[in-house]
């Protein structure tokens, strides 16, 4: 090398030790970072994925602290309501023992009337000062804000979880599609001997009216609440007189000179069905019996008595039968001030059979009438006289029968609450099993129903509700069972749909739980009304995702716990306290329907918050956690620095420095060696 200007060597190794010294920094910062991208010329794209994850793990970190917090929350509140628990449990035995009233004393009574005062205080203190960092959790600030009770039709409503969206409101209609039904066995007449008809029982006898039209008038036919007689009231007035003679089955009636064909007609269409009726006028010799337009008829009878005759379906459809065997008139009486003709029976205390009850209004359908002279001819030159059926019915509805079983009976009638085993003598009334069963109803949960059938229902509805009647003994005759509809029926459930989707139905109450809604109703007894209602706002929302939308969050409800707001469709809980309608001293029973439906609300709550921190929020720690895990490692691979490999460049990069920097003193010598050509 004989050029000096211009040092190549020196040059080369110049470069390679500035590369080295490079690498050298690289290395040394990396292991002082522990980090393999520093900055983003160390890898761009490594970069990029790297921030991204650690986003990603920095929004995990926060939904897990998040979840931590929201875990803590409801175990405060879980902890509270399970004292409001204690406490109601405490309540329920003192209601348990001032059923016992037979053996304690009214001091004692109040003593326990005071501790039910005392524990219901401690019930709105707890709902009033369980806090978590100062925010109430059980005074219904943390419930949702909705106008479901501006709905009528609903007893109780809970809204447990609802998201709400951007919009901050969920509308809910609410279809339902049949009611709650009650278990319901039906008991024939079958079951008791030919029915008797009670004219004294007018209380439980429906009155029955019907018309007909005669000649173009139209005439009012009514059984009365007794059914031992028919009225008839016609629009014209009747101005006739009617009384009963001594033969059975004949009655004569006597019209004054007013009367005209279509009023003796509406007197004649009360005598149904009886054959032989003849009435006379007033024989009063003027030969003036009919007015008007019925000239002919008082031409014809001029100075001549005039008789009217009704035939049907004989006289033995209007013969009465007493018990005594003995024979009854039968009476007809007009009262001119109403317009209304009676017939009836001569005595009215004895009992008339169904059977002829039936007759009389048979009888209605098979009329004929004519006018005939007091000998019994027709009188000609009159227009027919037509009549029109009428649809009374054969028998009224609601009738009180008297008669009894058929042979003795020995039933056990066992529902939802209990059974009870009843023992029946042969003849024993309708009225009276009525009346045993409804006795002991609250023991079993099923009453009777019914005047001439009997009808054994339960108290709840849908498909858990029972009526069973298990027959153990009677009479040969079989009459009682084969009477029953069943021997075993159960109710149905309600059938609705929330927003389109089915709901769950369990007797009156129906819920849906869904990613965006879970809501329980309880609607009136058979109720099939729809209705909507609105969510506004509310809930407590927790925030469980990385990502601030509703899918990763979280929002529910909880209820006041406060004496006036737990309780549902037995009443509510305050309704316990001293003065108050369920107090001890009123009504121990109703406390005790109360305090258990409150013991199972407060229980379901507790359920339904347990729930949520097990499998929502101790679940979403878990997946949470290993996400983050499984992100904090792929974002360690992509920008963490490996040691090993590290120190190996390290020394690499130290010996090159250190090589280099020789050589590059080794080449800044070498121009030197030009020196001696110059010697």
């Amino acid at each position: 090398m004989t050029r000096i200007n211009t040092n190549v060597s020196s040059l080369v190794a110049q470069n390679r030790l500035q590369s080295s010294n490079a690498d050298l920094q690289k290395s040394l910062t990396r292991l002082s970072t522990g980090l393999r991208i520093n900055s983003g010329s160390d890898d761009p794209a490594g970069l990029l994925a790297s921030e991204a994850l650690r986003s990603e793990i920095t929004g995990l970190n926060k939904a897990i602290s998040n979840t931590q917090r929201a875990s803590q929350i409801i175990s405060t509140a879980d902890s509270a309501l399970g004292q409001v628990g204690n406490l109601l449990n405490d309540i329920k035995g003192l209601v348990n023992e001032a059923g016992n009233s037979g053996a304690l004393s009214a001091d004692e009574i109040a003593a326990n009337q005071l501790q039910i005062d005392s524990s219901l205080e401690a019930i709105n203190r707890i709902a009033q000062t369980t806090t978590f960092q100062g925010r109430k959790l059980l005074d219904g600030s943390q419930d949702f804000i909705s106008n479901i009770g501006s709905v009528a039709t609903v007893k109780d409503a809970s809204i447990d979880q609802a998201k709400l969206g951007k919009a901050g409101k969920i509308d809910v209609s609410v279809d339902i599609t049949s009611a709650a039904e009650q278990a319901s066995v039906e008991l024939s007449a079958d079951a008791f001997n030919a029915s008797d008809i009670d004219p004294s029982a007018t209380n439980n006898v429906a009155t029955k009216t019907s018309t007909i039209s005669i000649g173009g008038e139209t005439v009012t036919i009514t059984g009365n609440a007794d059914f031992d007689s028919v009225t008839i009231t016609a629009d014209n007035a009747l101005a006739a007189t009617a009384t009963a003679d001594n033969t059975a089955g004949a009655i004569e009636i006597t019209f004054d000179g007013d009367s005209n064909p279509s009023d003796v007609q509406d007197v004649l269409d009360v005598l149904n069905g009886i054959e032989g009726i003849v009435a006379t006028s007033d024989g009063d010799g003027t030969g003036t019996v009919v007015t008007g337009d019925a000239a002919a008829l008082a031409a014809t009878t001029d100075g001549t008595d005039v008789g009217l005759k009704v035939t049907g379906a004989g006289l033995d459809d209007l013969t009465v039968n007493y018990t005594a065997g003995t024979g009854a008139d039968v009476v007809a009486t007009f009262d001119a001030d109403t317009n209304t003709l009676n017939v009836a029976l001569g005595t009215t205390t004895s009992n008339n059979t169904l059977t002829n009850i039936k007759s009389k209004v048979d009888a209605l359908d098979d009329l004929s009438a004519e006018i005939v002279d007091d000998q019994g001819d027709a009188l000609t030159g009159f227009d027919d006289l037509t009549v029109s059926t009428t649809d009374l019915p054969e028998e009224a509805t609601g009738t009180k029968v008297s008669a009894g079983l058929k042979d003795d009976l020995v039933f056990q009638l066992s529902g939802t609450d209990g059974a009870e085993t009843f023992n029946f003598g042969a003849g024993t009334s309708l009225a009276q099993i009525k009346a045993a069963v409804n006795l002991v109803s609250d023991s079993t949960g099923v009453k009777a129903d019914g005047t001439s059938t009997l009808t054994f229902k339960s108290d709840d509805y849908g498909k858990k509700a029972l009526v069973n009647i298990d027959v153990i003994n009677e009479g040969s005759s079989g009459a009682f069972e084969s009477s029953l509809s069943a021997t075993r029926a159960n109710g149905t459930d309600i059938k609705a749909s929330i927003n389109g989707v089915a709901a769950d139905g369990n007797g009156n109450s129906f819920s849906i739980n869904t990613s965006t809604l879970s809501v329980s109703l309880s609607v009136d007894d058979g109720s099939t009304t729809d209705f909507t209602f609105s969510i506004t706002g509310g809930g407590a929302t927790f925030q469980l995702g990385p990502q601030v939308n509703s899918q990763q969050q979280a929002s529910l409800g909880i209820a006041s716990v406060s004496t006036g707001k737990l309780g549902g469709v037995s009443g509510r809980l305050y309704e316990l306290g001293s003065g108050q309608a369920k107090s001890l001293s009123n009504d121990a029973t109703g406390a005790a329907d109360i305090i258990n439906e409150v013991i199972s609300k407060v229980s379901k709550v507790r359920g339904r918050l347990g729930s949520f921190q097990s499998t929502t929020l101790e679940s979403n720690l878990v997946s949470l956690s290993e996400t983050k895990a499984n992100l904090q490692e792929a974002e360690s691979s992509i920008r963490d620095a490996d040691f090993a490999q590290e120190s190996a460049n390290l020394t690499r990069a130290q010996i090159l420095v250190q090589s280099g920097t020789n050589v590059l003193s080794l080449a800044n010598q070498n121009p030197r060696n030009v020196l001696s050509l110059l010697r």
